[in-house]
């Protein structure tokens, strides 16, 4: 129980601390190869490309764990308090069904990258991991919209006339 509790809190941030270490490390190294042994690495650039891809839709993910997405406040304060907390958990709503398309949309373009069988130039990484990127963040993204949705609903008997 302890372990999935870690995992639910400490998952995308420790996936993003680690693609973001690895994309730094990447880049730094290249730099260095470039500028000081005057060659440079063909697949580095890509690499770093293809974890910073990663690293964005992992980070949607913890985004939405945190409650910290953009939202437009003042057209917020236009609504009655008493309203303000449905606002915001239609908001999340709209949200998790646009995660749960955006799933949708990709699982189709990673199945036509399946049977296209492509690689990537460098590093001759099938493609279809790639494009899985999308579809694995907003998998994770609908989940955790679920938890938001949950957290804010037990809220709203708890906080009266507030904003969640």
């Amino acid at each position: 129980m302890k372990f999935l509790k870690l995992l639910d809190e400490k998952f995308e941030i420790t996936i993003c601390s680690l693609l973001m270490m690895t994309m730094t490390i990447l880049i730094f190294v290249q730099v260095i190869m470039r500028y000081v042994f005057h060659s440079s690495l063909s697949w580095s650039e890509e690499l770093a490309r293809y974890v910073f891809i990663w690293m964005i839709y992992i980070g949607i993910s913890y985004g939405a764990r945190i409650m910290k997405h953009i939202k437009i406040e003042a057209s917020l304060g236009l609504f009655p308090k008493k309203v303000r907390p449905f606002v915001v958990i239609l908001g999340d709503i709209l949200f998790f069904v646009f995660s749960v398309i955006i799933v949708y949309l990709a699982y189709d373009v990673v199945l036509q990258q399946v049977k296209l069988g492509q690689t990537s130039p460098a590093l001759r990484i099938p493609m279809w991991f790639m494009y899985s990127a999308p579809m694995v963040g907003f998998a994770l993204t609908a989940i955790r919209q679920l938890q938001v949705i949950v957290i804010r609903i037990k809220a709203l008997g708890k906080v009266e006339g507030g904003e969640i």
